[in-house]
């Protein structure tokens, strides 16, 4: 006898909605930024640990009484809870992990802690999950709302680098990966590090060879001590404000030639330091 035939499944339902477990889903994430959609909307950019960078809508966020407001704020550390839909995901439920309420406070403070959310949001890939890139993020964020000096900048640009795969070299020869001289040096932004001087030499000849950033011994020494420390370590360097300037810089260098662009937060940055009498 044969085996009784199964229903034809109707159109109605092939296109029937998937369970609610498939439809939700849950993550911690940090809110880069944000930008007003419709009257009551937002549309946020998150970083999270196991999903990557996503672009959600917070729907009816700007009204006054909603129940997300002040969750998912950028620089926020939170949990929520998204729904699939069908162009864009939508947050239904958040809750704040860690406020970061003194970074948030002032404008220098908030400035720093906005050029680190642009740096991820520069560098991560859509969808593209790095656990330790998040929680990089998460400390440093922890770190500024401490109060801990620039330092904590140079930490945070050097170990992103190295986990988005741009690890400048700052201990052998960029170029022939030869050894380097216990002296000042050329970093070229081309090569992504620094220059033996033989490669320098060669390099000073070529097209990019204004883009060759001069370094001090003591700029490579302290370069390579943040690169290579926890930021227990790192934190306890005491540079000199021309030391400083000049490794930021450097840095800075290396960010623009690889985004082919500057940030928009270095600007506003600098501006704070201009106008601040510190």
């Amino acid at each position: 006898m044969s085996s009784p035939q199964k229903p034809r499944q109707r159109p109605d339902q092939v296109a029937s909605r998937p369970p609610e477990a498939e439809r939700l889903y849950k993550t911690e994430s940090i809110v880069l930024k944000q930008v007003h959609i419709g009257e009551a909307d937002r549309l946020l950019t998150l970083y999270t640990p196991y999903l990557g960078k996503l672009r959600v809508v917070a729907r009816g966020v700007r009204r006054p009484k909603s129940k997300l407001a002040g969750h998912v704020e950028p620089l926020v550390h939170t949990r929520l809870m998204i729904a699939k839909g069908r162009t864009l995901d939508i947050v239904t439920q958040a809750e704040t992990v860690t406020p970061f309420v003194k970074l948030r406070s002032g404008l220098e403070t908030t400035a720093r802690g906005i050029y680190c959310a642009e740096l991820v949001d520069a560098f991560a890939p859509d969808e593209a999950p790095n656990p330790q890139a998040f929680a990089l993020l998460v400390v440093t964020l922890g770190h500024l709302d401490e109060g801990e000096p620039d330092i904590a900048l140079r930490w945070f640009e050097l170990h992103l680098l190295n986990l988005m795969g741009f690890r400048p070299e700052f201990h052998q020869c960029a170029e022939c990966g030869g050894a380097l001289p216990l002296e000042a040096a050329a970093f070229s932004p081309e090569a992504g590090g620094i220059l033996c001087p033989g490669c320098r030499q060669i390099a000073g000849s070529a097209e990019h060879a204004s883009a060759l950033a001069m370094l001090s011994l003591n700029d490579i020494k302290a370069l390579r001590f943040i690169q290579d420390q926890q930021y227990t370590e790192a934190r306890r360097l005491r540079l000199a404000a021309p030391l400083a300037r000049e490794i930021e810089d450097v840095l800075r260098l290396y960010v623009r030639h690889l985004l082919e662009r500057d940030l928009r937060s270095t600007a506003f940055v600098d501006h704070l330091r201009r106008v601040s009498p510190a």
